[in-house]
């Protein structure tokens, strides 16, 4: 198929995985619910404020039908492990969350041409922080302070490595990096501070347990690109996903709402950065 609506009416299809531009996803959620099709949608839910609250309004229009959001880390073994010992109390109260993500730069060129339509580094890269960070400390975003700045590849417009701090509702806090330029490859550091213990996530982002000796010493390879660090992690979302639309069976904790309250305080740390001002979640 070359239309979306034309697609969505084919009365085959039982369901719709929506992978879209970021910018065309509460368009596309909408023409499949109203078409009588379960939904997936891939992160972001989309690039405004304003769009995720259409799909919010399409979500709660079709309540017969699955929709599910793709935060994938979620669903990854190691990721999943930490939030059950969180949810039972292991280290305590969280008191910290620190996410970096960083993408290789060997795969900069393209990563700078999806820069125009991707919404921007804030909504596109690092709603899957933001979203770890509400996730572990069950709690919603109050305040963001971002700084961030273009150190090479001046066809970014705004900034390539980017950090921000984070006040939740509950207290706790969050801090997240992401970079599109680790030489390296595919990084990504997860580490939960609380109160009785920490929790911390493929702070080595080594692709496998071989460590490899030669004439430059000692070392172990990263993960080349996202797609070998969460190969698993998306495969047992769309099982999960899947499981909900046959059994009929709704995401307990992953729901439109999340892609709202994740694109919205992605949206302000875009506007923290702008201004230089840390600024409260309307």
């Amino acid at each position: 198929y070359t239309d979306v609506a034309e697609m969505v009416k084919n009365p085959e299809l039982d369901a719709i995985v929506v992978v879209s531009p970021s910018m065309f996803h509460a368009e596309h959620i909408k023409l499949a619910l109203d078409a009588g099709k379960h939904c997936f949608c891939d992160k972001p839910l989309d690039t405004t404020v304003e769009k995720c609250k259409l799909a919010e309004k399409a979500v709660e229009a079709h309540p017969d039908k699955v929709f599910m959001l793709g935060f994938m880390r979620r669903f990854d073994d190691s990721y999943a492990e930490a939030k059950r010992r969180i949810d039972a109390g292991d280290i305590g109260k969280v008191v910290l969350v620190r996410s970096y993500t960083q993408d290789p730069r060997s795969t900069i060129e393209s990563t700078l041409k999806f820069a125009p339509h991707s919404g921007g580094q804030y909504l596109d890269m690092c709603v899957h922080d933001i979203d770890l960070i509400r996730w572990f400390t069950g709690s919603n975003v109050k305040n963001v302070w971002a700084i961030g700045g273009v150190f090479e590849f001046d066809l970014y417009k705004s900034a390539h490595s980017l950090t921000v701090g984070i006040q939740m509702e509950n207290g706790a806090m969050g801090f997240m990096f992401t970079n599109r330029t680790h030489a390296a490859g595919s990084n990504v550091e997860t580490e939960i501070i609380g109160t009785h213990g920490t929790l911390r996530i493929a702070n080595v982002g080594a692709k496998n347990l071989l460590n490899i000796v030669d004439e430059h010493g000692s070392r172990e390879e990263y993960y080349p690109d996202f797609m070998s660090r969460w190969h698993e992690a998306f495969v047992a979302e769309m099982v999960a996903f899947t499981g909900h639309v046959r059994d009929n069976t709704k995401p307990a904790d992953l729901t439109v709402y999340d892609g709202t309250a994740v694109s919205e305080a992605a949206y302000r740390c875009k506007e923290s950065f702008e201004t230089g001002k840390m600024l409260p979640i309307r």
